[in-house]
């Protein structure tokens, strides 16, 4: 029995992670920042180690007695007014980490660590890409930027600290608390209220599972070879059709006709400019409209299904889990929840069974 240290345990990945690894009898240890909800994590038995993986002496501390590391923490917003509250935790953060490992001698067998599409790039001509497509967003929003700098420090560690890259796509499902950016765009389109429906886009995301991305985790610390970077991708669809498959499981409304690009980007620029004058955060900022709007992060996932068996459900089925999440968890209109074909989504996920459930508890440490 592997005993495994996760960081960036209470997100959304994470949490999902620290699931599957209780449920196949792991022992699990995570390091949590003091001011981390434990709430995704209740009823784990899992040791708690407070820390910082911005602080590496608090992670050194956490991987005493572990052999594997699983590191998936990072700041997951596409912008904020102090680039460094993104970059920081992710290249900085990323760095400490594997300094902590290097430190621990060899205790570690190996590491993987979190990365994202991303950091891999754009579809060309529609075409998805795989794990060797050139990278071209170098003037990208800070979060993508960020993920890059962090994947190139991992793998010029890669060879000396046994160190395996995963790249999860477009993540949804249950267990969103914050929700991400992506769990987001539901949010926004399960309460639209507006008198158009919900603008479409000819940009494209690979709707993955959270359950199936934690399990390409889990996959890549069994059987990933060292140094090698894998995508755990999904279905690839336009934005427009996300909509229009959100809106054939609820019974909302359709997505209007895509805008015209330059006024998404103004309108980017105009919501960033806000954001710095109130400190909220944009839904849009202007490098993500000239990225995204049109671009598309459309994947292939043959290489971690070839090597680690990975596979992934279909988008629909993603898509109504993560659903059906939101309007339990009470994140929808009551007036909107009330309108939802409720009946056609899928129930809520039964309770793992796990070792000794009656005496799950947190065991700070």
């Amino acid at each position: 029995m592997a005993k495994v240290l996760v960081t960036g345990a209470s997100g959304f990945i994470g949490s999902r992670i620290v699931r599957q690894l209780c449920e196949r009898g792991d022992e699990v240890k995570v390091l949590l920042r003091a001011s981390a909800s434990r709430g995704a994590l209740k009823g784990l038995p899992v040791d708690v180690v407070e820390g910082d993986i911005m602080v590496g002496s608090t992670v050194f501390r956490a991987l005493a007695g572990c052999d594997r590391l699983f590191h998936v923490a990072a700041n997951y917003k596409m912008w904020d007014p102090d680039p460094s509250r993104v970059l920081g935790p992710s290249v900085e953060g990323t760095r400490e980490v594997l300094e902590a490992v290097r430190r621990r001698d060899g205790a570690i067998s190996k590491v993987v660590v979190t990365s994202s599409v991303a950091a891999i790039g754009l579809a060309e001509d529609d075409e998805p890409i795989d794990e060797t497509a050139e990278w071209l967003l170098h003037d990208s929003e800070q979060y993508v930027v960020a993920k890059r700098r962090a994947e190139e420090l991992a793998l010029s560690l890669a060879r000396e600290l046994r160190v395996v890259v995963v790249n999860p796509s477009g993540v949804f499902g249950p267990g969103d608390h914050k929700p991400t950016p992506s769990g987001a765009l539901i949010v926004r389109y399960l309460n639209w209220r507006a008198p158009f429906g919900f603008p479409g886009s000819p940009g494209g995301i690979s709707v993955v599972d959270v359950d199936d991305v934690a399990r390409g985790h889990l996959q890549a610390m069994d059987q990933g070879r060292i140094g090698e970077r894998y995508i755990l991708g999904g279905e690839n669809l336009t934005l427009s059709q996300v909509l229009e498959t959100m809106a054939e499981i609820t019974g909302l409304r359709r997505p209007s006709s895509p805008l015209p690009k330059s006024l998404v980007e103004l309108a980017g620029s105009l919501m960033e400019l806000w954001a710095r004058i109130s400190g909220d955060e944009p839904e849009v900022t202007n490098k993500m409209a000239r990225d995204f709007y049109a671009g598309k992060f459309w994947v292939k996932s043959d290489k971690a299904a070839r090597e680690l068996g990975y596979a992934h459900r279909p988008a629909r089925k993603t898509l109504a889990r993560a659903i059906r999440w939101y309007l339990d968890k009470g994140y929808v209109d009551r007036a909107i929840a009330k309108t939802i074909r409720y009946d056609e989504l899928p129930g809520p996920d039964p309770a793992p069974t796990l070792p000794h459930e009656r005496d799950l508890v947190f065991r700070e440490g």
